[in-house]
């Protein structure tokens, strides 16, 4: 792993010699907005939010915007519940930029998005006045051509390279034909071929042997500085090290001191406990995500041996989240995993493992799950999910439960989770382990109505 981190660092070194022109003025770290992808909340940029603070910038000068409903409409042009337009999705950036803008004082931000958050960055720069607001703005992984590129297919969505809302954002804006609004720096960064929303095969879009007409190339933009990193994914575009580095250069000018993540004392913890549906008091409407709280909603911490997953001891903190769905402030102990355990009403009883923390957050956001259909059967339900990239068979060393992982493709980078549903009865540890990461939980009885997850932090 370190050696990958290493190439990847060096070839974004060599690919953004040029940015340091774009470097702001003054010593004073300009606030960032970061703005995540389709489906995600702002809990994805935790480690991106950990490397900026390691290299000196203020928490209080970084901002993860939870978008409340964060998946796209079908079709753009009609309203759907749960779902986000592309004009709500520019309006709701627009009030945070503002926000952010009141609170620090600051005459511009930076903007930084991940997939279908760089759609509302570019149509907040070029169509909501943030060529006035934003003075750099990164894009990680965003299909700037689209995920598909048909004339006469599912144009209305927004994802669709031939479709209104993209093809008026990537209109020439001057004679040299350049994709992007000006004044702002812009820069993208792309996976050499390993992106599954950058592929010329519909494969993961349900159509394999289809062409998309996208290229791998479909993330870059006439007149940005275009970063490619070999064999990311699509997530790692964003929250890779290699990513952060480009960031910081782009950014400041300069190298980062480190693209990893320097201790904290006290690691002082809080977010959102979130569900599933239309409402947090609609539970009953579907398994799609909000970032909606969930109110009423119980947590309870419990310190974990990290060999067997196994409590030491009772709860180290526990709570009813009130209106705005806070769980914390709780203050984790160094080296020391956790198991965060929700409870709500219409849900699962949710069993969360999580690696030490080696830094505050405000944004370990906590989802209620429930479970499925496919999986009543099942003795006990282990998900393994890795939030920030995908499993990758071919580039990961990965196990779980000692063994490949379920769900897996043996080539390309296309799932980010994988379920194990256990047959035999009782509760043992369950390991999960990724590039040196490891994990173990506890196979908590699915006849209880509780799930597992095994969440991985980078």
């Amino acid at each position: 792993m370190t050696t990958r981190r290493s190439l990847f660092a060096a070839l974004a070194s060599s690919l953004l010699l040029g940015a340091c022109a774009t470097a702001p003025q003054g010593n004073v770290q300009p606030p960032i907005v970061f703005v995540h992808g389709n489906g995600d909340s702002a809990s994805i940029w935790q480690t991106t939010l950990w490397r900026f603070e390691s290299n000196g910038w203020p928490r209080e000068r970084l901002h993860a915007i939870d978008l409340p409903y964060p998946l796209a409409r079908d079709d753009d042009s009609k309203a759907q519940p749960g779902r986000t337009s592309t004009t709500e999705h520019m309006a709701f950036l627009k009030a945070e930029v503002d926000k952010v803008l009141k609170a620090t004082g600051a005459a511009q931000v930076v903007l930084v998005a991940n997939s279908r958050g760089g759609y509302a960055v570019r149509n907040y720069v070029q169509n909501g006045g943030g060529d006035k607001t934003v003075s750099h703005a990164i894009l990680g992984g965003t299909p700037n051509h689209g995920v598909w590129a048909t004339k006469g297919f599912r144009e209305a969505n927004e994802f669709a390279g031939t479709g209104p809302f993209l093809t008026a954002l990537n209109a020439p804006k001057n004679a040299a034909g350049d994709e992007v609004t000006g004044p702002v720096k812009w820069m993208t960064i792309r996976s050499d071929n390993n992106d599954k929303f950058a592929q010329p095969d519909g494969l993961w879009i349900g159509a394999r042997g289809t062409p998309t007409n996208v290229t791998f190339d479909g993330p870059a933009l006439k007149g940005a500085n275009n970063v490619v990193l070999p064999r990311v994914d699509h997530r790692e575009t964003s929250f890779a090290p290699a990513a952060f580095d480009a960031m910081h250069r782009f950014i400041t000018g300069r190298a980062p001191q480190t693209t990893g993540v320097t201790a904290q004392t006290p690691a002082v913890l809080n977010g959102k406990i979130t569900g599933l549906g239309l409402s947090p008091t609609d539970p009953a409407t579907g398994n799609y995500s909000n970032n909606l709280p969930l109110p009423g909603a119980r947590l309870e911490v419990y310190a974990t041996d990290p060999a067997t997953g196994e409590r030491r001891g009772g709860a180290v903190h526990s709570k009813t989240v009130g209106a705005d769905g806070l769980w914390g402030p709780f203050q984790a102990q160094a080296g020391v995993p956790y198991e965060f355990v929700v409870s709500a009403p219409g849900y699962a009883t949710t069993h969360i493992y999580r690696s030490h923390f080696p830094r505050g957050s405000d944004v370990i956001h906590l989802r209620a799950e429930r479970r499925a259909d496919a999986d009543k059967a099942a003795q006990s339900t282990v998900t393994f999910t890795r939030p920030r990239g995908y499993f990758d068979a071919e580039r990961d060393q990965m196990r779980f439960d000692g063994k490949a992982l379920p769900g897996v493709p043996p080539t390309g980078a296309g799932v980010s989770s994988s379920k194990l549903n256990v047959a035999e009865p009782g509760v043992r540890p369950v390991t999960a382990e990724f590039n040196g990461e490891k994990l173990t939980g506890r196979t908590w009885p699915a006849s209880e109505n509780r799930v597992v997850v095994l969440e991985l932090t980078y």
